[in-house]
């Protein structure tokens, strides 16, 4: 999907574009919870999504064939819907490329996805208190729908 002005194009993440991916996410972790990720692990996870599609599909966005955000998808499934949600995860748009609608192309190509019948929604969680990414979502109508993520258990801290 490219934007009218044909600056900003969204496209499924290859191979290619693991290590940009890989940077993408230790930059994310650094700027919203001031954590250093391990490289080798996250080498790891971001191949295993681009291996096996069942993990989820990574979006990039290019300008002028440079990468300059990504975004993963992963799947949730809903007895009570009898559908699947679409989670948004891992978002990340290069700061001298933010505030100049990258998002927003990234989640129009998301929604885009969500409206085939398979999908009943789109989620998205975030650190609570990463205001610049809440008020970039909020731009986009995500926005507070009355459920809270919960965590639990040693392994969960010690995977950073």
């Amino acid at each position: 999907m490219s934007d009218p002005a044909g600056e900003i194009h969204v496209r499924e993440a290859t191979v290619v574009d693991t290590l940009a991916l890989v940077r993408f996410n230790e930059c994310l972790a650094l700027e919203t919870e001031n954590v250093r990720l391990d490289r080798t692990k996250v080498v790891a996870g971001v191949r295993a999504v681009l291996d096996d599609r069942h993990k989820g599909t990574y979006l990039v966005a290019e300008r002028g064939g440079t990468v300059i955000g990504g975004l993963l998808i992963t799947y949730e499934w809903s007895d009570w819907r009898n559908a699947t949600f679409i989670w948004i995860q891992s978002v990340y748009v290069e700061p001298s490329h933010r505030r100049q609608g990258v998002f927003r192309r990234l989640f129009q190509a998301v929604l885009h996805i969500g409206e085939s019948p398979a999908y009943c929604g789109v989620r998205l969680y975030m650190e609570d208190g990463n205001a610049n990414a809440r008020a970039a979502y909020g731009r986009v109508g995500l926005g507070y729908r009355g459920y809270v993520v919960l965590e639990g258990g040693d392994a969960v801290r010690e995977a950073h």
